[in-house]
């Protein structure tokens, strides 16, 4: 993919979109070649007593050692199907880690090979913020009819309050499912930190309308809400984005339309509304990549989601002309953090018997989280 056209950020405003993330305008420089032979040596020591699992917006040089790679969904998967691995080495993001930690054995190690490596939109909805939330809903006696759903991309407090609370855990493979799953149980749903997510999957899949959701904003009394808008809502949305899709706009896939005739464009659903509705396929990461390498030879996509994912899909589909939705370079900064240094420093230490940046979540937490990500793991 070209990217010679592309705007650096910091050098152009554009007020419309949603910020969060600093880019320097290019995906971080490879790592010294030196390091992939120690790579390749350090996984073959290690065996079958390690997994490790790679997400789909990991750099190249860290899903070349991955044993399975995938989106947040696939990877939860892998983990609680996995009881053999002593060490479990999670390339993602810490809240995928603690989901990982939860999932497994209390003889499995999780790992996160930096442990800077967050994620804006989970740090969005705080613990007590979503408790002041519910304690709200239960005052104006709405909380009985209310079935939380929270995004993996939240912490696993945030996922115990969900499990405690009779709600489940749903990603973007499978959020259709888990609300339609809540609205069997419920008349409202509390679906958080997304509020692009839980908005698009209630208005395209769901047949619900724009004015059925309010957005919960925990910075303002009472999320800025009256007592009348919660009891009116279907849903109510948590005021949480991700700082790479919500950078998205309608303008971009105006652009890129009237820049590349017979172009389809494809997005993620965490992308604002507006984008959404303007695009031709809207899905997850998974079926992103399915979508675009079932596609004719010849066909042409501008697709919205991360850029190291969009960057993979041009190179190993050569036949078409795949183009980033955004002319702006960003990636995800956080994800980013793990990269080929920091998982050899992982495997190297493992051979030498140390566990390091071990990923722990406090057991009682632990357990009401397992109880709403069971829930996801067992949605038809």
């Amino acid at each position: 993919m070209a990217l010679a056209d592309l705007l650096l950020l910091g050098r152009e405003s554009d007020l419309t979109s949603e910020r969060g993330v600093s880019c320097d305008g290019a995906l971080p420089a490879p790592s010294e070649p030196g390091l992939v032979e120690r790579a390749k040596v350090a996984r073959a020591a290690l065996g079958n007593s390690v997994m490790v699992l790679g997400h789909h917006y990991q750099r190249d040089e860290v899903i070349e050692f991955a044993d399975i790679t995938g989106d947040s969904f696939k990877l939860a998967q892998a983990a609680a199907e996995n009881p053999n691995a002593e060490h479990i080495i999670f390339c993602g993001v810490h809240f995928m880690a603690e989901s990982a930690d939860i999932l497994t054995s209390a003889q499995q190690k999780v790992i996160l090979p930096d442990l800077a490596a967050g994620c804006s939109m989970a740090d969005m909805a705080a613990a007590h913020q979503v408790d002041a939330a519910w304690n709200h809903f239960v005052k104006i006696g709405i909380s009985a009819q209310t079935i939380p759903i929270t995004y993996m991309n939240s912490s696993a407090a945030i996922k115990s309050f969900t499990g405690l609370n009779g709600g489940a855990v749903c990603t973007s493979s499978n959020a259709q499912r888990a609300m339609t799953w809540a609205f069997e149980r419920g008349e409202k749903i509390f679906f958080l930190p997304d509020q692009h997510l839980g908005r698009n999957t209630a208005v395209q899949f769901l047949g619900l309308r724009l004015k059925d959701c309010v957005i919960w904003n925990p910075w303002k009394p009472q999320g800025g809400l009256s007592d009348k808008e919660l009891i009116d809502a279907k849903v109510i949305l948590w005021r949480g984005h991700c700082s790479v899709h919500g950078r998205f706009t309608r303008q971009n896939v105006d652009d890129v339309r009237a820049r590349i005739p017979g172009v389809q464009v494809l997005v993620h659903p965490e992308c604002q509304n507006p984008v959404v509705m303007a695009a031709d396929v809207v899905g997850s990461t998974e079926t992103i990549i399915k979508t675009v390498n079932s596609s004719p030879p010849g066909s042409k996509w501008a697709i919205g989601t991360e850029l190291n994912l969009v960057q993979r899909l041009s190179r190993t589909n050569p036949d078409k002309e795949i183009v980033f939705l955004d002319k702006t370079v960003c990636y995800c900064s956080t994800m980013n953090r793990i990269d080929l240094p920091h998982l050899v420093w992982t495997m190297e230490n493992l051979i030498q018997g140390r566990v390091v940046n071990q990923i722990s979540v406090e057991a009682t937490v632990a357990h009401h989280a397992r109880v709403a990500l069971e829930r996801m793991l067992a949605l038809p």
